[in-house]
C-alpha cells in the first residue's frame, strides 16, 4: 500500500506533462487554494453558478473539488434534500437537488459550518460533475471516478486518480 510522505509520487503515478499538476504533489490533510479561473455550473447558456471567485480543495491523489461562493449560486434551482455526510477535514455536509427534479438526486453539497482550518469554505457550495454540468474556463470537466467522489477533472492534471478500478487501498 503506497503511503503519502510528502515526499515524492509513487511510481504508479503518471509524470505531469507541460502545464500539468500531479495530483500526487497534492497535500494530505488536504488545502484550500482561492482561483480566478471562470468556473461555470449548468449549461454556459444557462448556468446555476458562475464565478471567478471558488476555492478548490487538493487532496493527495484526488482532483480538486471546486467551491462556489453562495452569492455566485441560482439557488432558486435548486433544493435542499435530506442526505447528510460528514468529512473529517470539513465537517458535516447537506446536499442538495436541482429544484424541478422528482427524484432528488443530490447534484450539489455544502459545508454551513465548516470546521476552522476549512472556515473558508462557509456557506460555499460544490457540484458533482456525473450529474450537472461543470466547466473550468472553456473546458467541460470529467467526473472522478466512484459514486461518492466529486473531484473536477481537467486537462491541467496527471493521475491516476482515486475512486478508479484498483484505488480502494489509497
Amino acid at each position: 500500500m503506497w503511503k503519502h510522505t510528502g515526499k515524492q509520487r509513487p511510481d504508479f503515478a503518471i509524470p505531469p506533462g507541460p502545464d500539468q499538476e500531479s495530483v500526487w504533489d497534492y497535500p494530505r490533510p488536504p488545502k484550500l487554494v482561492p482561483t480566478e479561473e471562470l468556473v461555470v455550473v449548468g449549461s454556459v447558456d444557462r448556468p446555476i453558478a458562475s464565478t471567478h471567485a471558488a476555492l478548490r480543495v487538493l487532496e493527495t491523489a484526488s482532483p480538486p473539488t471546486y467551491y462556489i461562493p453562495e452569492g455566485d449560486i441560482d439557488w432558486h434551482r435548486l433544493r435542499k434534500i435530506a442526505s447528510r455526510s460528514f468529512c473529517e477535514w470539513k465537517g458535516e455536509a447537506s446536499y442538495f437537488a436541482l429544484a424541478d427534479d422528482p427524484q432528488g438526486l443530490a447534484v450539489a453539497w455544502l459545508y454551513a459550518n465548516p470546521s476552522a482550518s476549512f472556515a473558508a469554505i462557509d456557506r460555499h457550495a460544490s457540484f458533482y460533475p456525473a450529474r450537472i454540468e461543470c466547466w473550468v474556463n472553456s473546458e467541460r470537466v470529467r467526473p472522478q471516478a466512484g459514486e461518492f467522489y466529486g473531484g473536477w477533472i481537467t486537462d491541467r492534471l496527471a493521475g491516476p486518480f482515486k475512486g478508479e478500478p484498483g484505488t480502494g487501498h489509497w
